[in-house]
């Protein structure tokens, strides 16, 4: 398995994108006003295994220190791996390469699994941030390591 930097407009991120908000939109119930908008500066990984990119996460820089962690996704038949947390921790370490000193994220309340995941890795639950429109959502933050 290999975490490669892919731009926006790479198709197998863009496909990735469209499964994700498919998924979501089903969870949440297909909420109305929920509209994605994928933003050319969110620098985007992806996992890829035998070739096929199976996973996908962006980081988009809100300030100097802050980055959000955008578009995590990994293919069903891919789940329950850890890759998940490896692509969560190289995105940190992007962050951090970035001068960000906190992450931070939005999900919601109908994903377990994701909640499971941040918390595990050290995240903190925030007030939602941002033009966020679900009622459904949670927002988590992390403080990055100071570089020694």
């Amino acid at each position: 398995m290999l975490i490669e930097s892919r731009p926006a407009t790479d198709p197998e991120i863009a496909t990735l994108v469209v499964a994700q908000q498919r998924e979501l939109r089903t969870a949440d119930g297909g909420l109305d006003g929920q509209v994605t908008v994928t933003h050319d500066d969110i620098r985007y990984l992806a996992v890829v295994a035998n070739g096929q990119a199976v996973a996908c996460g962006g980081l988009q820089s809100l300030d100097a220190s802050t980055g959000e962690i955008k578009r995590m996704y990994v293919r069903p038949a891919h789940r329950g791996r850890g890759i998940a947390r490896q692509l969560l921790t190289a995105l940190e370490e992007l962050a951090f390469r970035q001068g960000h000193s906190v992450v931070r994220l939005e999900t919601g309340t109908y994903l377990p699994a994701a909640l499971g995941l941040y918390a595990s890795c050290g995240y903190d639950r925030i007030p939602v941030y941002g033009d966020v429109g679900n009622p459904y959502s949670v927002c988590f933050a992390k403080r990055l390591p100071v570089a020694a």
